[in-house]
């Protein structure tokens, strides 16, 4: 696989990716990112030519060819130490960069057929990618630019309008109040991957804000089963009646509660609930009992 290895003698600047023979993509894509920095890429590509009589070469053209094959020389030692002691047996005989380039090309590069297949095999991924209930944003974004990346090494020249508009379209329901937004006040066409980024990861971290707010005023969407608490933990009939009396006793029995709609309903004794919250049980004490409520409705001030 292609790993980075560091030369004897060599600083920690010139680290040179590694071919064992396999992700020779990766490598590759390493490799001349490395000598575009060094000035080296064009002889490994271009390659030169060298003289057919340089007994008649000027002086100013015997230094420039030598300048070449200086450059040569330095292209193709990289290469030499970029790879395994079985690689380098493949390319041992390579007089120049261009021609050692060339035979890890024809060897590792594949066949155009087999990467025309592995080509369409990852635009299906990416066609069916959605995202995950369970996922981030920071996650389902890792898990695109994966395989977009692995298309980008065979050549495909997808574009990041184009992840953009995929990323939008295959989110959650969690985020459709920020598509919204976004749909009505940017521009799709012009908008960046890092824009909506910035704009999804911004509205997630409100979404987690506003949750742990909710949980800490113990407002649960969750419909609650009303029990009273006892110190001993247990439930059962006789200790409900019991707990549910005594605490009837703070007000008398025409106790009303006035809804948010209006209505009016009688009170029958008061006690202790818990709440399942995702940080644990919490107890909410002194919570009236409205047996005329259809639904359990939890009030927090």
């Amino acid at each position: 696989m292609a790993s980075t290895s560091v030369p004897s003698g060599e600083s920690q600047s010139s680290l040179i990716p590694f071919f064992d023979g396999e992700d020779y993509d990766y490598w590759k894509i390493k490799m001349k990112t490395i000598l575009r920095a060094e000035g080296l890429w064009n002889i490994v590509e271009k390659g030169f030519a060298e003289p057919a009589d340089e007994a008649s070469l000027t002086e100013a053209e015997s230094k420039k060819i030598e300048a070449f094959r200086r450059q040569d020389a330095t292209a193709l030692s990289k290469l030499q130490m970029g790879v395994t002691k079985l690689i380098f047996s493949r390319i041992s005989r390579a007089n120049t960069a261009k021609e050692a380039w060339e035979i890890l090309e024809t060897e590792f590069h594949g066949d155009e057929k087999v990467r025309s297949i592995n080509l369409q095999a990852l635009k299906k991924d990416f066609q069916n990618l959605k995202m995950k209930d369970s996922e981030n944003i920071q996650g389902y974004h890792a898990r695109v630019m994966e395989i977009v990346n692995q298309m980008r090494t065979y050549d495909d020249d997808i574009s990041d309008q184009h992840v953009v508009e995929k990323i939008f379209i295959s989110l959650t329901d969690k985020y459709e109040n920020i598509v919204a937004v976004i749909e009505e006040t940017k521009d799709l066409n012009k908008l960046s991957l890092k824009e909506l980024m910035g704009s999804l990861q911004a509205h997630e971290k409100r979404r987690f804000k506003q949750t742990e707010q909710t949980e800490n005023a113990f407002q649960s969407k969750t419909k609650v089963k009303a029990q009273p608490f006892t110190r001993k933990g247990g439930y059962n009939q006789e200790q409900k009646k019991a707990d549910w009396s005594k605490k009837n006793e703070y007000f008398n029995s025409n106790k009303k509660v006035r809804m948010g709609n209006g209505t009016v309903a009688e009170a029958k004794g008061k006690g202790t609930i818990a709440v399942k919250t995702k940080s644990g049980v919490k107890y909410i004490r002194d919570v009236l009992l409205v047996p005329d409520l259809k639904e359990n409705l939890l009030s927090v001030g």
